[in-house]
């Protein structure tokens, strides 16, 4: 039960390193500055792993919890106009990515349907 409730929380705070505000907010406060805090973060790499990464409902936070392992962007997460452009980046991959996976999906479909549609030749008493 211990280890469950571990796992949950650890779990709900990697995915919390996917929103930049709550970086800035962290930054802020000194957490980031900490080295109890920059360790943990050390240790939360495992969930970059497969067996753990599957559980993630944001994988963009393990991109974030890489970044924090460097102190520049630990210490430039404090300015509050980085993690609003990272914000925005963020927004503006999400638009990009829904619209190719859009595209990609309506392309398979035609092709799904092209052979269903194609007519069929050949002589049915040549069988």
């Amino acid at each position: 039960d211990q280890a469950k409730n571990r796992f949950q929380s650890e779990l709900e705070f990697v995915q919390c390193l996917a929103n930049p505000n709550y970086l800035n907010f962290l930054a802020q406060r000194g957490f980031l500055r900490d080295r109890p805090f920059i360790n943990y973060l050390k240790y939360l790499l495992y969930w970059k792993e497969p067996e753990y990464a599957k559980f993630l409902k944001y994988p963009h936070c393990l991109h974030m919890l890489e970044l924090l392992q460097y102190e520049h962007f630990r210490k430039e997460l404090v300015n509050a106009q980085c993690a609003k452009f990272i914000d925005e980046q963020q927004l503006l991959h999400w638009q990009h990515y829904s619209r190719k996976r859009t595209r990609l999906q309506q392309a398979l479909a035609e092709q799904q349907q092209a052979p269903q549609q194609a007519p069929q030749h050949g002589n049915a008493s040549a069988k």
